[in-house]
């Protein structure tokens, strides 16, 4: 296989993996996006043509209590 073909599998491969860890709950849309090489913008609009829905705020109590507790160290 030539190697300008197996880079770009290896490319698909990895952004798959990035797709599916996000879809997942494993990375923000910005640890997504830098693993990905590309702007926030970028990557939203990668998920989006994947069909996948953004997630914006906390998914669960934990990430909400986490949010609270930095805003609050932010605030003293």
């Amino acid at each position: 296989m030539p190697p300008d073909q197996v880079d770009a599998s290896s490319e698909d491969t990895e952004l798959a993996t990035t797709i599916g860890l996000y879809a997942l709950g494993e990375l923000s849309l910005g640890e997504a996006a830098s693993r990905a090489d590309v702007s926030r913008i970028g990557m939203r609009e990668i998920l989006d043509d994947a069909g996948i829905a953004l997630r914006f705020g906390p998914q669960t109590k934990e990430e909400a209590s986490d949010d609270v507790d930095v805003a609050r160290r932010a605030n003293e």
